[in-house]
């Protein structure tokens, strides 16, 4: 049972490195997708996993026991290695629960602070402009979705370079990228091996916007120019929006840049990777169903309602 509980634990530590690889390999929106369902799924399984591991310490304790109506003895591994196992999983549970309220705090203050920025404004149909001297544009969720950009970063942008930054933003709220986001946010908070693959996540959704700009301008080259000067406008510049607010100055801007301006991505060993990945999902899926059957099976044992 210890044995299969440890897996959920240790499969986030590949999905980092496979997770760039998606990406590299992997059309934008399928790596997204992919990459995003993994660490959910991953993140939810080392939670189960820790949760078992500290049910098992507690049932250890006699008082627990008898209020767990246990009249055997549950017989897990030795104490040596269940009691530190339990102790453990109680304060990895503690700090993943404290840091996940705090930033579910802080970013729903800083979303309530966009949206009322942006419901002070007039907006024209889905575009609303903020007069500020910060270079900034992003695309604010909620009903409706709006567009958000300042009158710095218009400045700094040429016509043509507007529509393509424009087309970005509406790429992202139609793609309803905000909840890739945060579904990358909560899985970053459950498991430390995770907190690498947001940034994958954003950059993921950064390139499917990328590619629905160019797809909708017209033009790869302009939409990388407008990306970058975006970027270099709004460097140094301080934001408060959300972390699962996307913008277009978002993620490795260079990066981005070079993908517009080679040609499309052909996937190469593609299905080798989406293979690893659904792997790894499902490895960790059945060794936590495996690991919680066992642990109740052990557990209707204690009470007595089945034979060894």
């Amino acid at each position: 049972m210890t044995a299969l509980l440890l897996l959920p634990l240790l499969l986030p530590l590949a999905l980092p490195a496979l997770a760039r690889r998606a990406l590299g390999r992997l059309a934008p929106v399928a790596a997204l997708w992919a990459v995003t369902v993994c660490a959910v799924v991953l993140a939810g399984c080392s939670l189960a996993a820790l949760g078992s591991f500290m049910l098992i310490g507690l049932l250890k304790v006699p008082l627990f026991a008898a209020v767990g109506e246990l009249i055997h003895p549950l017989r897990t591994a030795s104490d040596l290695v269940v009691l530190p196992a339990a102790a453990t999983s109680v304060g990895a549970l503690a700090v993943c629960g404290w840091t996940l309220v705090r930033s579910v705090l802080r970013q729903t203050r800083a979303f309530r602070a966009a949206q009322a920025e942006a419901g002070r404004r007039p907006a024209a149909g889905d575009l609303c402009v903020v007069d500020s001297p910060r270079p900034d544009a992003y695309a604010l969720p909620g009903r409706p979705h709006r567009i958000v950009v300042t009158t710095a970063m218009l400045r700094s942008l040429d016509g043509s370079e507007r529509e393509a930054l424009f087309a970005h933003e509406r790429a992202h709220n139609d793609g309803r990228h905000h909840y890739f986001l945060a579904a990358a946010e909560l899985a970053a908070h459950c498991h430390p091996a995770l907190r690498p693959v947001r940034d994958t996540i954003r950059l993921a959704a950064e390139r499917v916007a990328d590619e629905a700009a160019a797809a909708s301008v017209g033009d790869r080259r302009l939409t990388a120019r407008a990306i970058a000067r975006a970027a270099l406008a709004g460097q140094g510049a301080h934001t408060e929006r959300p972390g699962f607010v996307p913008a277009a100055t978002a993620g490795p801007v260079p990066q981005r840049v070079q993908a517009l301006l080679a040609a499309p991505l052909v996937p190469r060993a593609g299905r080798a990777i989406a293979a690893l990945l659904l792997a790894c999902t499902a490895l960790s899926c059945a060794a936590s169903v495996a690991g919680l059957a066992d642990f109740h099976h052990r557990v209707e044992i204690a009470q007595g309602d089945e034979a060894p």
